[in-house]
């Protein structure tokens, strides 16, 4: 099961993108409650969108992110039936992508 979530609409001749990732997003600076341990660092730091396989936007992001990202892009133009990609990597080497169709 994918860790990615997207949706899609058309407004006014643009694209609405809304992606919910689940991620702990982990900083680095938190304690464990039950041993008191630091967490150590956990989080997405490159994410990639894609529309019919051609590169729309690069996001590099670093530990100020919160915990299972929302994030929503309009994106210029778009038809239905566009294939939108969403790739991320996080600094574990962890990676997941899931692809839509805009409706």
């Amino acid at each position: 099961m994918s860790s990615i979530k997207i949706r899609s609409k058309r407004v006014n001749g643009k694209t609405e993108l809304r992606t919910l990732i689940t991620h702990p997003m982990e900083n680095g600076l938190n304690h464990d409650k039950k041993t008191n341990e630091l967490i150590p660092e956990h989080y997405i730091n490159t994410l990639t969108i894609t529309r019919n396989d051609q590169i729309i936007i690069t996001s590099y992001m670093g530990t100020s992110i919160s915990k299972d990202p929302f994030f929503i892009f309009m994106l210029n133009g778009g038809t239905e039936g566009d294939t939108i990609t969403l790739t991320w990597k996080d600094n574990l080497d962890n990676s997941d992508t899931e692809k839509h169709t805009v409706v």
